[in-house]
């Protein structure tokens, strides 16, 4: 059984740091890219971070880079993300995805999202 659990999220201040993590279960973690995704509220769910199966890392949106961090551990089956410097903009539910792109098909999970709410 596949499984994707995020968890880390909560209710931070500006300017305070948080760590989601995204424990995976069920499939081959290692040959999988992971992206974590945000969605805040009245927006469309936008691509926060990646990281290749080769630990290749992007960041689209140029609000994050400098601040947000991913990183994966295969042993542990786990993808990260540290955030730090946050900003009420970043509050969002995030979620993470593993992807895996082959000849045949396109195999693609998600977790159910861990909420972030940055507030004074």
């Amino acid at each position: 059984q596949v499984q994707l659990v995020e968890s880390g999220g909560g209710l931070v201040q500006p300017g305070g740091s948080l760590r989601l993590s995204c424990a995976a279960s069920g499939f081959t973690f290692r040959n999988y890219a992971m992206t974590w995704y945000r969605q805040a509220p009245g927006k469309e769910r936008e691509v926060v971070a990646s990281i290749s199966s080769a630990g290749g890392m992007t960041y689209p949106v140029a609000s994050v880079k400098g601040r947000f961090t991913i990183s994966r551990d295969n042993a542990q089956n786990t993808v990260y993300l540290q955030m730090n410097s946050l900003k009420a903009e970043d509050t969002a539910v995030y979620y993470c995805n593993a992807l895996l792109l082959t000849d045949i098909r396109e195999y693609s999970y998600w977790g159910q999202g861990t909420r972030v709410t940055v507030s004074s």
